[in-house]
């Protein structure tokens, strides 16, 4: 695996790949990686032939200065990771480098943005689009994969890319899961064995919620997930909504919905944490 951290390289790089017939895969991270990372990057592999993995803590879609501060940052035993996955390269830059200048674009995604994560980390969506445009014009992949977990990113990606016409495929998989249910992500590592635990009580209001949903009405399910969190010892719930899959605008009734996303947000300990959970209401 080769380790680029020039923007200039990665570009010149790619770009011949790309002339030469190659077709690119990429993964965007920012690092801290774990098995959903490398589910991703399994898939990449299979299907591409060359897979491009970034890991690059972006300070532009932090709302919490402490929490850019904290972020994990475990790069040699990432790059250890990324060769047991057949990585082909990593690109892996610092700020200065993707941050020539300010950058004074803003991006707008509508509705889309107003709700769940936009309504609680202002601007964060506006610094996930400007990274990820940076890193699709570097890396110039026919495949672009991001992980279920955070469903409201792949929303806005999914928008931008149609919106910028990128000449790439916007790949989903599933969020992969820890033995208790928590799902998978970088920031548990800043959580202690108990608090990680205690964070297993999300999944398990997701799935209390997709049982009564059928049977209760949605404003009955959302205060029952309310008090069962805020019952749980250390867990302070942001926000939890019943949604549909695609525009991630809020249900009030589920009658006639297919299919509803059940999405959370809440402080576990030092740790904010999402996860979401979809719900095929036709099943039998």
């Amino acid at each position: 695996m080769e380790v680029i951290k020039q923007v200039s390289t990665i570009r010149e790089k790619m770009q011949a790949l790309r002339c030469s017939g190659k077709r690119i895969g990429f993964v965007p991270t920012m690092g801290a990686l774990h098995e959903g990372h490398l589910q991703l990057l399994r898939a990449s592999a299979r299907e591409n032939d060359i897979t491009v993995c970034s890991i690059f803590v972006n300070p532009t879609q932090f709302n919490n200065p402490n929490d850019y501060k904290l972020y994990p940052r475990t790069s040699e035993q990432d790059i250890r990771l990324l060769q047991s996955v057949n990585c082909d390269y990593l690109f892996l830059p610092d700020a200065q480098e993707v941050y020539t200048q300010q950058s004074l674009l803003k991006f707008s995604f509508g509705e889309l943005e107003t709700v769940m994560e936009g309504e609680h980390r202002p601007g964060h969506f506006n610094g996930v689009a400007t990274i990820v445009s940076k890193l699709f014009h570097y890396t110039l992949p026919h495949k672009a994969y991001f992980g279920q977990k955070d469903l409201q990113q792949v929303a806005i990606v999914r928008q931008l890319v149609q919106a910028l016409s990128f000449d790439l495929e916007l790949v989903c998989y599933p969020t992969v899961r820890e033995e208790s249910g928590l799902a998978m992500s970088s920031r548990n590592e800043r959580l202690s064995s108990e608090q990680r635990q205690i964070a297993a009580d999300l999944y398990k209001a997701l799935k209390m919620a997709a049982a009564m949903l059928p049977e209760k009405p949605v404003q009955s399910v959302k205060k029952e997930v309310a008090d069962y969190l805020k019952s749980r010892d250390q867990i302070e719930l942001e926000y939890f909504e019943v949604a549909d899959p695609a525009t991630l605008q809020p249900v009030q009734d589920v009658k006639n919905a297919k299919e509803v996303a059940l999405c959370l947000a809440a402080q576990v300990g030092p740790v904010r944490l999402i996860d979401n959970l979809l719900v095929n209401l036709n099943e039998e």
